[in-house]
């Protein structure tokens, strides 16, 4: 086998490396990060000073990382465009028809075809990224708070020092998103039940569903292993699909015409509509992990790769549900989640209630598990005994729960609250992060000026999205109390 041929880092001696590569500080080993997983975990910062990198950056590079690659389970294009569909379809897509009323149906349609653009871009440029710096670092995977970091360290010398800076912004970005789905995903399950048990039963305030969710998801968030937590996501996704098409089934009766709706609305609702929409590309943080996790990386990117693929799909979702939910239900729609709109007594409507319900109950602990696993290990370290470790790890996952139990307490309107989390932590991840990245990333490689302002226009896009969305979530939050 030819030498740049051998799959693992791992199987390297990293001082050969070092030495080869004239580095004042030992090389970074990135084979064993929690990134090539196939969720997104960050860990503690790595040693990243100017002189780590400078005989690597401007070296011309002949090591390929994709075929370096070695895994233990590889994924298949499907089960990537799988993942990709189930990252990307939650309880976002339930309430782009509350989206749809903000901004009119018009806008609605051109407005999410455009972000879904932008959005798939961003993903693309983190993708190229993380491959351009895992062939100047000769390693084969990184995940999103390393690119981060290690732009940054490559970049303009005046902005390297704050390198493990933008690691953990990413890493704090990405606790907060994370954190913002589970509130989510506690107030839309809670919602859902209020509905279905008040017609068969009593009517209770929202908050008593939110308190007799408390237990069963502190002890979904005890499972600590992804292997025990994929059973629960198969029938998550099952659910889901068979939720969205009893959805269509009843957008698609009775249609009025087109004219009985907005085609524009006020500026005023518009950021929420961003907010939203936004919210629903929620799948930035998986791109990377997914990636690195695929048999044959090379068919992710492309035009008609897994990727592009993926999120055509998903757009084309997004837009149908949108549209047709606020065609067929007009300002009547209901904020949040369009189940809600559904017709009470029809057994077929409560059954789509309680399977999306089902569906994000099930997925909370997926989506507890990134900032969990963020979180502890800072926080491990300063324990000493394993009796400390284990009861300590047991208190901080109550107390991460708890958060989100308070926050939708605190808050449980769904639509605000879906609003601010896009507006705040996935214009962040999604649209600002990554544009800088690429132009940290090229810098010195001679990057063009028209990819420098398209990455200014998407920053000052995410920017603008970022403040006018939060603030209108916010005001709208109070304005519902």
């Amino acid at each position: 086998m030819s030498e740049e041929n051998k799959p693992l880092i791992s199987n390297a001696d990293p001082d050969r490396l070092s030495d080869n590569k004239n580095c004042s500080t030992r090389f970074p080993n990135f084979s064993d990060s929690s990134d090539t997983s196939c969720v997104h975990i960050d860990g503690e910062p790595m040693d990243n000073s100017a002189d780590t990198f400078k005989g690597i950056y401007n070296e011309k590079q002949t090591y390929n990382p994709l075929l370096n690659r070695t895994l233990e389970n590889p994924t298949t294009n499907v089960d990537t465009m799988i993942h990709l569909l189930k990252g990307n379809i939650g309880t976002g897509i339930l309430a782009m028809p509350d989206a749809f009323r903000n901004s009119g149906w018009l806008i609605g349609i051109f407005g999410t075809a455009f972000m879904a653009v932008i959005c798939t871009h961003c993903m693309h440029i983190l993708v190229y990224c993380s491959q351009e710096l895992c062939q100047r670092l000769k390693i084969p995977t990184l995940g999103f708070a390393d690119v981060a970091e290690i732009s940054i360290s490559t970049g303009p010398k005046q902005f390297q020092r704050y390198s493990k800076c933008a690691r953990r912004i990413v890493s704090v970005f990405l606790v907060i998103t994370q954190m913002g789905f589970c509130c989510v995903y506690f107030v839309f399950v809670a919602a859902n039940l209020q509905e279905v048990i008040g017609y068969y039963f009593i009517r209770l305030d929202v908050k008593w569903f939110l308190v007799m969710l408390l237990i069963p998801l502190i002890s979904l968030s005890f499972i600590k292993s992804l292997k025990y937590l994929t059973p629960a996501s198969l029938i998550a996704s099952i659910l889901t699909i068979s939720g969205l098409s009893i959805i269509f089934f009843y957008l698609l009766q009775g249609l009025p015409r087109t004219s009985t709706v907005n085609a524009f609305n006020s500026l005023s609702t518009l950021p929420l509509y961003f907010g939203t929409a936004i919210y629903a590309f929620e799948g930035i943080s998986l791109v990377l992990p997914l990636e690195n996790n695929m048999r044959t990386p090379q068919d992710f990117g492309g035009i008609s790769g897994v990727l592009n693929t993926s999120m055509v799909i998903v757009t084309c979702l997004y837009i149908g549900v949108g549209f047709f939910g606020y065609l067929k239900y007009g300002n009547a729609v209901k904020v949040g989640s369009i189940t809600l709109n559904l017709p009470h007594e029809d057994i077929l409507a409560q059954s789509v209630q309680i399977c999306m319900a089902v569906a994000i109950f099930l997925s909370y602990g997926l989506q507890f598990y990134v900032p969990m696993n963020i979180i502890w290990p800072s926080l491990s370290q300063k324990l000493s005994t394993d009796l400390t470790m284990k009861y300590g790890e047991h208190l901080v996952r109550i107390v991460l729960v708890l958060f989100t139990f308070m926050m939708a307490i605190a808050v449980p309107n769904l639509g605000a609250v879906i609003s601010l989390v896009g507006s705040v932590s996935s214009s962040i991840l999604a649209l600002i992060i990554p544009p800088l990245i690429e132009m940290a990333t090229f810098w010195n490689s001679g990057i063009s000026k028209v990819t420098i302002t398209k990455d200014v226009f998407i920053t000052l896009f995410g920017l603008l999205g970022f403040f006018a969305g939060s603030y209108t979530s916010i005001v709208n939050i109070f304005q519902k109390k």
